[in-house]
């Protein structure tokens, strides 16, 4: 008990003993029973209210001595965790300084606290880390998993897994002593089942992750993005896919990354239509050049519809370098090469870049001009470095000011914006 608090029980117990003899003075001692203590052939009497406060003042005055033959220790206690506290303060400083060896050694010292033992101990890992011996990192370890699984199993999932062992930091996050997982193990077990290709199973951590706030909001939705992505691209079969697409909630499904996931994947496994129809729906709600690309690029039939389709986008998008490219890309499939030779001008016009030289290399080759191929395919590797591409033969001016050109601003529904 702390001083001002036995101050405050020996005041109230004064004042209760006042109290009290005023009331015994008035009272007629008879009749309020006596207590006799008989004891080496002696007889002690008195009445019952005298006793039972002689009672509480033995026991006020035990309890003051016990505290008195206490103190020394409580002050020594005192004392060394002040030591320890301050132990482990200067090493958390020198481990932030990269004092591996000198953090080691302060560390070591505050394990003993029962209080911060499992941090010291947790500290000393990372500083035989930092100075590469991994024999004091497995002994800290060992010692660790005793004091605290919880922390061990956190601190262990996190150096294999930056040691790209993401298997192993799973089965060390799971051992069945360190369960439930504090959010930060959550979140490194989700990134460990995202590198083995499980990412279905993550993306099942994140409500916990999310009602734990275990990352920021825009973080865990990137962290979100990235799952379901994944989780659409190892979908094994169409029901699978299908299965982690209506769970995904509705503006995920809106998300470019993961429509083409969508498609890709339903494309892979022959369902066409669906892929289609979800780049469709989502250039529809939204446009994004990289859903345009991919429109042209997937490897699939129904090229005659695509085409209408990418017709009908080009009246609200004539500058869209992704959508010229990919209506070039249905042109030569229908065997139209000059069309699509005309909609590749026009998209290296407004900006495209490799792809765009890419498949006027391979549109040349096709038509047996090897010369204009090769120059092609060499535009696209200094396009991809930044490099200026050299110009191709045959394009007179007024071609070139109709690639440039872009016609007037319409909306979604192809109708022209008035202008102020």
């Amino acid at each position: 008990m702390k001083p001002y608090r036995w101050l405050v029980a020996l005041l109230v117990v004064a004042v209760l003993g006042v109290i009290g003899a005023q009331w015994l003075a008035q009272q007629d001692q008879s009749t309020l029973g006596q207590v006799i203590v008989r004891t080496g052939g002696y007889d002690y009497s008195t009445t019952l209210p005298r006793a039972l406060l002689l009672l509480v003042l033995a026991w006020l005055a035990l309890g003051l001595a016990w505290s008195l033959l206490r103190l020394p220790f409580r002050a020594w206690g005192r004392y060394r965790k002040r030591q320890g506290r301050a132990r482990l303060i200067e090493a958390l400083r020198a481990l932030q300084g990269g004092h591996w060896l000198r953090a080691e050694r302060l560390f070591a010292a505050a394990v003993e606290d029962r209080e911060v033992g499992a941090i010291a101990l947790a500290g000393a890992v990372r500083a035989a880390d930092g100075r590469g011996d991994d024999a004091a990192a497995q002994g800290w370890l060992a010692t660790l998993a005793v004091r605290d699984p919880a922390a061990h199993a956190m601190l262990q999932g996190e150096r294999l897994l930056a040691r790209g062992l993401p298997v192993d930091a799973i089965n060390a996050l799971d051992v069945a002593a360190a369960q439930p997982l504090p959010p930060r193990g959550l979140l490194l077990r989700a990134r460990a089942l995202k590198m083995i290709g499980r990412a279905d199973e993550a993306y099942g951590l994140l409500g916990a992750l999310r009602q734990q706030d275990a990352l920021p909001a825009d973080e865990l939705g990137r962290l979100e993005l990235e799952l379901a992505t994944q989780s659409l691209r190892d979908a094994a079969d169409a029901n699978l896919l299908v299965e982690r697409w209506e769970a995904m909630p509705k503006p995920l499904r809106t998300e470019p990354s993961v429509v083409a996931a969508y498609a890709e994947r339903a494309a892979a496994l022959r369902w066409d239509e669906a892929a289609l129809r979800h780049i469709e729906q989502a250039l529809d709600a939204r446009w994004d050049e990289s859903l345009a690309d991919l429109y042209g690029r997937l490897p699939i039939g129904h090229v005659d519809s695509r085409r209408a389709s990418a017709q009908r986008w080009l009246q609200a998008h004539p500058a869209s370098p992704a959508l010229l490219v990919a209506l070039a890309r249905l042109a030569r499939k229908q065997g139209q090469w000059l069309q699509a030779q005309d909609f590749l001008h026009r998209a290296l016009a407004q900006g495209a870049g490799a792809d765009a030289w890419e498949e006027m290399g391979a549109g040349f080759a096709a038509a047996g001009e090897e010369g204009l191929a090769r120059r092609a395919y060499a535009n696209a590797l200094h396009a991809a470095r930044g490099e200026a591409a050299e110009e191709l033969p045959g394009r007179d001016l007024r071609e070139k000011i109709f690639d440039r050109a872009v016609v007037e601003d319409r909306d979604a529904h192809g109708i022209p914006r008035l202008k102020d």
